[in-house]
């Protein structure tokens, strides 16, 4: 019997030192791989943020954008009798949207300092799209129908879509190598 408990604690022993043995080999690679590329992991998080932060100055230049179009479009249906309160908060949101491009133009320089031209100009191009839009349907127009405009902003809405299909392809090899 002596014999066969010292078999079992010899054994025990050893299975025991092997999965220390194992843990140990486990932990230093694992820490060896962190070692390497310590500035790595931050770099590619900072991008992802900043593409984060782009992306929510974009979504609020789009919602600033759905209120002005549609405060512009019921202006085009009501024509002079429009009340006066809802011409004060247009020229509201207007001026709101206007503040808001500058911050998106604060994105494409963001972007541009990332190396991504190709999302920068898909940016700019959005922009330009939304003012080509307030150049085109503002108050007191007559001539212009609610097709026309619908088309315009169809066309604000594609290359929104495209913007953003562009910003989630990056983002995603982005996450994919954090």
């Amino acid at each position: 019997m002596d014999n066969e408990l010292f078999l079992q604690l010899t054994d025990t022993s050893l299975k025991i030192g092997l999965g220390a043995l194992i843990a140990a080999i486990t932990a230093w690679i694992v820490l060896r791989k962190n070692n390497q590329q310590p500035g790595t992991s931050a770099r590619e998080n900072r991008r992802l943020q900043i593409l984060e932060d782009v992306s929510t100055q974009v979504g609020t230049v789009t919602h600033i954008f759905a209120k002005y179009s549609s405060l512009v479009v019921e202006s085009i249906q009501f024509g002079e009798r429009w009340p006066q309160a809802r011409r004060v908060e247009l020229d509201s949101v207007n001026t709101e949207l206007v503040a808001e491009f500058k911050r998106l133009a604060e994105a494409e320089a963001k972007l541009l300092m990332l190396g991504e031209k190709n999302l920068e100009r898909s940016l700019r191009l959005y922009g330009a799209k939304i003012a080509v839009y307030r150049k085109q349907v503002y108050v007191g127009r007559k001539d212009i129908s609610l097709e026309q405009i619908t088309a315009l902003k169809n066309t604000i809405v594609q290359v929104r879509e495209q913007f953003y299909d562009m910003l989630s392809r990056k983002y995603d090899r982005l996450l994919a190598s954090v």
